[in-house]
């Protein structure tokens, strides 16, 4: 469709209303920030989803591995060579051996329980969320076998820091005449780290593998095998090529499967916020057609004296078309503006907010994070836009139809 300058003209000279039409002004105004908020409030909101799930992602990975390698008759006592054998494997990245295992630590007064991930020094300091998340403390020390890595938040509620004795307890223990005695030993706290997520920070104990195979008396065992594959999304490969290697014996279980649920709600809660946002921009357009539709009836006379002068129907079409449309295309764009300026800066903002309000708008014992993650994601952007454009080309052309289709005759038969 091609718009003479003529029709750009009196498209715009209808945008700008008089006195007499302001109540119509007032409308256009009213629908152009509403698609201008739906626009970027779509936007906020997919970039904030988009960095919650990664963020979680990277750090739920980070910190947990791509799959995990169990055995079916206890612990893996040829745990180097079946590390060995499955780091040759194509698409694995890295193998590293484990002592998974659920205790109670104490300190003082306090109580807490804690998950133990025991694993090499060295297989630590290889994952770079783990060694970038150290903090305080002497990593010499849980390198040499002499201490432990516990959770910022966790050493926060047990009141402890590098240096500081905590006690770990399992059931079990030694059996006696009166029956299992929980094994309890203390040990010195290394050091503290920090990987931003509630969930690890406030249970997680790094130990070193020897020192838990002799706590739990797994004597050269490890009882589980972490995995690390270069490709995330395609983990199923790498996976079905481990289990026909290892043959029976063995279970494997990827991060697909063990956060299915979690994942699944996400992209729910997600795919459910981007319809309900998008009824704003939808209310929006109704404001449009109700606007567009008080001007074509206001212009009557307007375009009666148009179709006199010559004017076709399809040129009173393209100037309603255009003088609605406008409004439309104008407010996605601001709304374009105003999302990614919030998304950039949405840190800013958050502690700005926090600061007038004095409480904390984003809790990480409910949301696991610590920070408030956005990431935008070009392709999902340039979808929102098209999605307003589309809407924002589509109702005016119903209220431009009834003004291409005005009979002059009518219109001036009372003027």
């Amino acid at each position: 469709m091609i718009f003479g300058a003529l029709e750009r003209w009196i498209a715009l000279r209808y945008l700008r209303a008089r006195r007499k039409e302001g109540f119509i002004s007032v409308i256009a105004w009213f629908s152009l920030l509403g698609i201008a908020l739906g626009v970027a409030t779509l936007i906020i909101v997919m970039s904030v989803m988009n960095g919650f799930r990664a963020e979680l992602l990277g750090r739920i990975l980070g910190v947990n591995g791509h799959l995990t390698i169990y055995s079916n008759i206890g612990g893996i006592e040829d745990y180097q060579d079946i590390r060995q054998r499955v780091e040759a494997i194509p698409g694995v990245v890295l193998a590293t051996p484990q002592i998974q295992n659920q205790v109670m630590v104490t300190a003082g007064a306090q109580a807490r329980g804690a998950v133990i991930r025991a694993l090499q020094p060295e297989d630590f300091a290889r994952r770079d969320l783990l060694r970038e998340s150290f903090r305080q403390g002497d990593f010499r020390a849980f390198e040499a076998g002499e201490g432990l890595l516990i959770g910022s938040r966790l050493a926060q509620s047990l009141g402890v820091r590098p240096g500081s004795q905590i006690s770990l307890v399992t059931p079990r223990g030694n059996a006696t005449a009166i029956g299992t005695i929980p094994r309890i030993k203390s040990y010195p706290v290394a050091g503290i780290f920090d990987v931003g997520m509630f969930e690890y920070d406030s249970s997680f104990i790094f130990m070193p593998l020897p020192l838990a195979q002799t706590y739990f008396r797994l004597p050269e065992q490890a009882n589980a095998i972490e995995v690390f594959v270069d490709n995330v999304e395609q983990v199923r490969g790498p996976r079905q090529a481990i289990e026909s290697d290892l043959g029976g014996g063995f279970r494997t279980v990827d991060w697909q499967n063990a956060n299915a649920s979690f994942f699944n709600a996400i992209q729910v809660e997600r795919n459910v916020m981007f319809l309900i946002l998008t009824l704003i921009i939808l209310v929006a357009a109704f404001n449009i057609i109700s606007g567009q539709i008080m001007l074509v009836k206001d212009k009557g006379r307007d375009i009666a004296i148009l179709r006199t002068m010559g004017a076709t129907r399809g040129m009173i079409l393209r100037i309603f078309f255009m003088s609605g449309a406008s409004i439309g295309v104008i407010g996605t764009l601001t709304g374009l503006l105003l999302g990614y300026v919030f998304v950039d800066n949405i840190a800013v903002l958050q502690g700005w907010v926090e600061a007038i309000a004095g409480t904390q708008v984003f809790n990480p014992e409910i949301y696991f994070l610590t920070t408030l993650p956005a990431v935008m994601d070009p392709r999902e952007v340039v979808e929102v836009v098209l999605m307003a454009l589309a809407i924002a080309f589509c109702a005016p052309l119903f209220p431009a139809w009834r003004a291409a289709r005005l009979d002059p005759v009518e219109a001036l038969r009372y003027e």
